[in-house]
This record gives structure tokens, sequence and C-alpha cells, in this order.
């Protein structure tokens, strides 16, 4: 604010200097006031607000690890989608084999017949050997355990969130035809299962005398009869069984992986909307103190221009 005769001195226009004062904060506030209509954000520097842009990145770093988990959730859902859909293989397989031992079970077929559906059964044992040694995903095999293929389980830790501690491990038993039939029979000779009813009829191979990477093998002998396939059936009824157990490992794992990529969701939203109030321009309230700040700036310019002219007052002095 001037004194009384600011305006009667020549050499220092003390109006005028508190005009410019007043339209270079105008000008000022104007250029905050634009930027932050160009860039859409309420904090552009941490001078805005030091402990909101504080705030802001700390929760937009929790996001990004949030989103990234999300995605985590996505491909260990495909993890486990690629060892259920083999178990669904495997368990047609076994329902494939207890058709045909029940078939063979019934004394209406002769010897021959009998070792066609053997082989039948055979190559079905096979076949979920190669379905389990097939079964991979990034170089690791979901299916033959951690005990050289042969034994144990694989367990696979994914992290679902943003923190350390925020994972879920699922395990997947191994598959194969030696930890389905292997001790399913009724008694034991050397390096086997017996699953027949008499000794030799029908074996699987024992883990304990597999190496490397075999899986185990059905045996059948050429005089196994219908009780031998009789007894048979009660072994791939416990197959199947192990196959079911597996089968709802898998969906457990599937439902909590399902239950966290909800969750995360959720999250992610919440967080984002906290960092919008905190970050977003209200561009309806920044116009309107855009406007304030124009009429403003018109009239500091005006109020400047009447301030330069007015030390030719003291001319009048002089007529």
């Amino acid at each position: 604010m001037s004194s009384f005769g600011d305006i009667n001195r020549i050499n220092t226009n003390i109006l005028s200097l508190q005009s410019q004062l007043s339209l270079n904060k105008t000008n000022r506030s104007l250029g905050q006031s634009m930027l932050k209509m160009s860039t859409g954000l309420r904090i552009n520097r941490a001078e805005d607000d030091a402990a909101g842009l504080s705030i802001a990145n700390k929760t937009r770093s929790r996001i990004a690890g949030l989103q990234q988990a999300l995605s985590n959730v996505g491909d260990s859902k495909s993890v486990l989608d690629i060892a259920e859909s083999s178990f669904d293989t495997i368990m047609d397989q076994l329902v494939e084999m207890k058709a045909l031992a029940t078939q063979a079970a019934n004394d209406t077929l002769g010897k021959t017949e009998r070792q066609f559906i053997a082989k039948q059964i055979a190559a079905l044992g096979n076949d979920i050997n190669e379905i389990a040694a097939q079964t991979v995903f990034q170089d690791t095999n979901l299916l033959k355990g951690n005990a050289g293929g042969n034994t144990g389980q694989i367990s696979l830790t994914f992290q679902v969130g943003e923190r350390a501690q925020d994972t879920i491990t699922a395990r997947i038993d191994a598959v194969n035809v030696g930890m389905l039939f292997n001790g399913a029979g009724t008694g034991n000779a050397a390096g086997t299962t017996q699953l027949g009813a008499t000794g030799g009829s029908i074996t699987v191979t024992d883990l304990a005398s597999l190496s490397g990477t075999e899986a185990g093998t059905l045996t059948f002998a050429t005089d196994a009869n219908g009780a031998d396939f009789r007894a048979f059936i009660s072994s791939v009824d416990t197959a199947i069984e192990r196959m079911a157990d597996r089968v709802n490992t898998v969906g457990i794992s599937q439902r909590s992986l399902s239950i966290r990529e909800v969750t995360l969701s959720s999250s992610i939203s919440a967080n984002s909307s906290a960092v919008s109030r905190i970050m977003d321009l209200d561009f309806a309230k920044e116009m309107s103190n855009m406007i304030r700040l124009q009429i403003l700036q018109q009239t500091s310019t005006s109020a400047l221009a009447q301030a330069n002219i007015g030390p030719q007052s003291v001319l009048g002095f002089l007529r």
C-alpha cells in the first residue's frame, strides 16, 4: 500500500512497483493454472503439494505391484489349467481301462481275446506315462515330481500380491502308471506289485525299482484269466480315486487363485481412485479459477498503466 505523498515522487514510482508485484503474482498463478489444465494434474511439482505427491507416489508403486500380481495370477492359472487338462485326459484313459478290464473279466471271452484286451490296457498305461512326460510349462515338467520323475510332487509358489508374503503354494502330485497303481494290489514280489488274483498274472513295476525317467509298466501274463481281471478292476478303481484326488487338489488351488484375482482387481481400482483424488485436476474448478486470474491480469495491467502515468501529475507544479 502506498503512503501519503508517494505520487509526488518521480524517481521511485511506488504505485507502479506495487502494480507490477500484483501483476507478476497473477501471471505466475495463471501460468500454474494453464500448466495444470495442459497436464490434467493438480500436482505437477513437489512444491504444489509435497505431502500429497509423496503419498501418491507410494500408492502408485503399490498399484504397479498389484497389476503385476494380477498378471502373475493369470499365468499361474494357465499352469494349473495345463495340469488339469492332462489330468482329464489321463482320467479318460483310466475310465477306458476300467471298461476294458470289465470286459476281460467276463468268462464269455477266451484266452486270445483277453490277450487282445490286455495289450490295449498296457498301451493305455503307456499313454498315461507319455501324457505325464509331455505336460510341460516353461521347461518345468508338471507331472513327474521332483525325485527323478518317479515319486513325490512338484511345489509351485505363486507371487499373487505386491508384498513378499503374498504367495500361494500349489502342489501337484506326480502322475504315472507306477504312482497310480503301486500298492493298489494285494501282494508284492521283488520289484513289482501284484494286481491280479494270482501271482504274476497282472503286475506293475514298483517305484522303488525304477530309475531315470521310467514311470512304471503294466504287464499281463498270457494266462491271465477272468478272476485276474476282476481283481485288476479294483486296482483301476484305486487309480481313478487317486486321480480324482489330484484333480480336487488342483481345483482348490485354482479356486484360491480366482478369489485372489477378484481381490487384486478390487484393490487396483480402489488405489487408483485414491491416486486420482490426490493427483488429478478438477477441470471445472480450475477453469473457474483461470477465468478469475485472467480478469485479474487485465485489471492489473490497466492499474499498472495508470500507475506509470501517475508521476506526470507533478508537471502541474511547473505551470
